[in-house]
């Protein structure tokens, strides 16, 4: 049992780091050494471009943090986010309504970005109250944006689901829709600045949408990821045609890191979506654990899953990347222990599903993206005609997963090639 638990946790390393929108060991190392430490570090500067952060205020804090000290991170992060919404309320107390936009913006990615290794008690009340003052300091930025952005609640269930659909401006004019949703641990707040402050430039409407696992819908209403995601966006679909602003025929869907799962499972059965976009692709979850049978077999009995989450539990305590990774997995996923999110993630997988795919779909990869290698390829590989695949390098210096830290050319390329199927007539009928 001892040889198999050993072959499990070197297993479950390997696919923890991937999840799912994490660094990877071959990752630059950005003021800190650990991987997560520095990709999350990564993650908040980028978005610089579009909005989001100011380089120099991104150092001061990551320099300030103790590596691997989870509260040392939310402490740092915690005071620069309020220092961020404090001087934004004070330039809207003096009517400097763009000074105080983007102050908020700031404030609302700081936010986000304090409460991310919170998740090892999932009972923290921090995780709520943070993650209510990122959205609450985007909804004030939304106010004073310079295209509208409107908040919207999407029936779902009995219940609703939270977005953000972004417009060009005001006319009501239909015009192609792009709706986005992340991954493992993303916000709506998030891919605002990651993608749709880029598609609206260039004429696309955006529905921004947090589904179960996902943002406020599993803090707050406390619904888990599911594997059945057409369930999720068939409802947002309904939703969206409602919309004036809707060009109800040229509709694309996009799902971002874990998203490249969940974005290609619903468009196997939502046809109404006319295009399709994961970044990246994602073909069996449960495959980038790497199990070996003996370690399938083990995971399947009480002595060894007991077996397995002792060793992992005893890792979690002394590796920071590892430890967000699982807590953060069995958070997500409503998991009561490390063994039984593992064996929940083999519901997530394309095998029988992909060949579905009706509509233009494109495949993303990242050259170091490598917790997950050939997982795109695969993917793509296993998808019928019209399909397309793209891959970021490190020449490009886009390699990091999701393009982290090179977001412009990445929505160059990617919005480009979305261009050419909404916007020249290439989408099936």
């Amino acid at each position: 049992m001892k040889r198999i638990s050993n072959l499990i946790i070197i297993s479950a390393w390997l696919f923890a780091l991937y999840p799912l929108t994490a660094g990877n060991l071959f990752a630059m190392e950005l003021v800190f050494k650990d991987s997560q430490y520095s990709f999350q570090t990564l993650r908040a500067l980028g978005y610089a471009v579009s909005g989001g952060a100011d380089i120099g205020e991104v150092l001061k804090t990551a320099y300030a943090i103790k590596e691997g000290d989870d509260e040392s991170w939310y402490r740092e992060w915690m005071k620069t986010a309020e220092q961020r919404g404090k001087a934004g309320d004070d330039f809207l107390a003096r009517g400097r309504k763009i000074s105080a936009r983007q102050e908020f913006f700031n404030a609302s990615n700081y936010y986000r970005t304090a409460e991310f290794f919170l998740h090892t008690n999932p009972e923290d009340p921090r995780i709520v109250s943070v993650w209510k003052k990122g959205r609450d300091s985007f909804l004030k930025a939304a106010k004073l944006a310079d295209h509208p952005i409107l908040p919207v609640e999407i029936p779902f269930e009995g219940k609703t689901l939270p977005g953000y659909l972004c417009l060009v401006d005001r006319s009501g004019t239909k015009r192609p829709l792009l709706i986005v949703h992340s991954g493992f641990d993303g916000t709506g707040e998030e891919i605002y600045f990651e993608t749709a402050y880029f598609a609206v430039k260039r004429g696309y409407n955006v529905l921004l949408f947090e589904g179960p696992g996902q943002g406020g819908v599993i803090r707050v209403q406390k619904l888990p990821f599911r594997p059945n995601w057409e369930t999720v966006v068939t409802p947002v679909v309904d939703y969206a045609i409602t919309r004036k602003e809707v060009d109800a025929k040229s509709i694309a869907l996009m799902g971002i890191s874990f998203g490249g799962y969940l974005a290609p499972r619903a468009a196997a059965f939502e046809k109404r979506i006319k295009a399709c976009i994961a970044n990246g692709g994602v073909y069996d979850f449960h495959m980038t654990a790497r199990l070996k049978p003996e370690d399938e077999i083990s995971l399947d009995t009480q002595k060894g899953a007991e077996e397995i989450d002792k060793a992992i539990y005893a890792k979690m305590k002394s590796d920071p990347s590892f430890r967000w990774a699982m807590a953060n997995g069995m958070f997500t996923f409503h998991a009561k222990s490390p063994s039984e999110w593992l064996k929940m993630t083999r519901s997530y997988t394309m095998k029988a599903v992909a060949a579905k795919i009706s509509c233009p779909i494109l495949i993303v990869d990242s050259e170091a993206d490598r917790d997950m290698p050939g997982q795109a390829r695969m993917l793509f590989e296993a998808l019928k005609p019209p399909k397309d695949f793209m891959l970021f390098t490190i020449e490009e210096g886009a390699e990091e997963h999701c393009q982290m830290g090179a977001i412009l050319i990445s929505n160059a390329r990617i919005l480009d090639w979305l261009d050419d199927i909404m916007m020249r007539g290439l989408m099936p009928a």
